[in-house]
């Protein structure tokens, strides 16, 4: 009974600026890509679109304070998985593969 009770839900977010903004987006990008090795797309997505919201506010010097493997990471998965020219969930697939893999033998 010695912990301290805490409220639900996140901190407020604080006016990061300079080296810590910088760590702020290395950890929200770290944070996103642990989610999607996990399989877990809506986290991936929500930490994802944290950090790019967060980016911009960057200075130049301060960008270069981030990995590039980092950057990388995030620029290809937000290309090829969340950008504008990606099929949505549960739409149609291509060639018309069946979910299951290959399609039934016809009966004779």
């Amino acid at each position: 009974m010695g912990r301290p009770s805490r409220q639900d839900g996140p901190e407020p977010e604080k006016e990061l600026s300079g080296e810590a903004l910088a760590k702020e987006v290395a950890r929200l990008i770290r944070l996103a890509r642990r989610h999607w090795e996990a399989h877990e797309n809506g986290a991936c997505r929500a930490e994802r679109d944290r950090a790019l919201a967060l980016y911009p506010g960057l200075r130049p010097e301060d960008k270069k304070r981030i990995p590039p493997a980092l950057l990388v990471w995030l620029r290809y998965r937000s290309e090829k998985y969340f950008g504008e020219g990606r099929t949505p969930p549960g739409g149609p697939r291509k060639g018309g593969a069946r979910k299951g893999g290959k399609a039934p033998k016809p009966r004779p």
